[in-house]
């Protein structure tokens, strides 16, 4: 008990007797330092004393499926950084293959007690993938926003970046540059924001033949496997659904001995990290992650504090950077 009422004294900055008051539900403490001490022994790994665990943390669970694409440590920082300046302390739930579930994180979140989760991307994108965690977290009532495009009927605020317009200007781009036959690299055929950018390229281009449209994991090594296909196709201009994936087209068009831009144009999305150092500077589309970030933040905050949130799509404008990647179509 006394290495207890110790560590929790140094993490939040008070004396052991402040920290006993609060776990023995003592008067003479602020609220904030009563909060500060809760959430320490949260972050510490201490249970809470029998007569304060129905109050929940000022901890929020942040699920990302994956840190290898720089999206997601991005909205990381961008979300963690809001949270921060709210007194909300967040947690990182990071999926790794072999690893812990998303549906063992949302255990692990609720035994917390925790104030809320933010999903910035997930399962919650994939028709085919298990749901049920979702619905237990709106059984308990536990405040949720979803960041990226999800299936219908979960009944969470989600803030997305608008695929139709992201795609539709990465192919005007294309075509102004006089490419005829331009191919996508999409995420699997139940991933819904593939199943949009899908959608906005049929209705900007009319049909799309099936041989232009590749599926893929979205990861260099897909990007690579996905690009290969299409251009033995003939495709002179590549759209990918990520930046990984685009940086994957372009080994796959130098693999076989072609040049980018000169010969084959790709762009990606999302414009994370370092895509204007790559060789060529990668031309992506843009999501906000600062405006998401923080309007994902503003959300859960809301239902945290009381207020009926309405279980709407945010939709963010994306905007072209164009770089060195792609080019005028070769002329033969």
């Amino acid at each position: 008990m006394t290495r207890r009422l110790a560590e929790v004294a140094k993490k939040v900055g008070v004396s052991e007797a402040t920290v006993s008051r609060v776990l023995n539900g003592k008067p003479g403490v602020s609220a904030a330092t009563r909060q500060s001490v809760l959430s320490a022994l949260d972050v510490l790994g201490y249970e809470r004393p029998t007569q304060l665990r129905g109050e929940r943390a000022r901890l929020v669970g942040l699920v990302l499926p994956e840190l290898q694409n720089p999206i997601f440590p991005a909205f990381a920082d961008v979300i963690g950084g809001a949270l921060a300046q709210l007194g909300l302390t967040p947690v990182l739930c990071t999926q790794t293959k072999g690893g812990i579930s998303e549906a063992d994180y949302v255990t692990l979140l609720l035994q917390q007690q925790v104030s809320g989760v933010i999903f910035a991307g997930g399962l919650f994108a994939q028709a085919d993938a298990p749901h049920d965690h979702y619905r237990l977290l709106a059984e308990r009532n536990i405040p949720v926003v979803l960041v990226n495009a999800a299936i219908a009927d979960l009944g969470f605020p989600a803030v997305s970046c608008d695929d139709a317009v992201a795609v539709e200007q990465a192919w005007r781009h294309l075509a102004s540059l006089g490419h005829e036959r331009i191919g996508l690299v999409l995420g699997p055929a139940d991933h819904v924001p593939s199943a949009r950018k899908l959608a906005a390229a049929r209705a900007v281009a009319g049909d799309i033949p099936d041989d232009c449209v590749v599926r893929a994991m979205f990861s260099i090594e897909g990007g690579h496997a996905a690009a290969a296909k299409l251009i033995d196709r003939g495709v002179t201009g590549l759209i990918c659904a990520s930046d990984p994936l685009a940086l994957g087209a372009v080994r796959a068009a130098r693999r076989k001995g072609l040049d980018v831009p000169s010969q084959i144009s790709v762009v990606g999305y999302d414009d994370s990290a370092l895509m204007n150092c790559t060789e060529p500077p990668l031309t992506t589309v843009r999501q906000p992650i600062e405006s998401m970030g923080k309007a994902a933040v503003e959300l859960l905050n809301a239902q945290i504090a009381g207020s009926a949130v309405a279980a709407d799509e945010l939709l963010f404008e994306p905007e072209l950077v164009v770089r060195g990647s792609t080019a005028q179509v070769p002329r033969y």
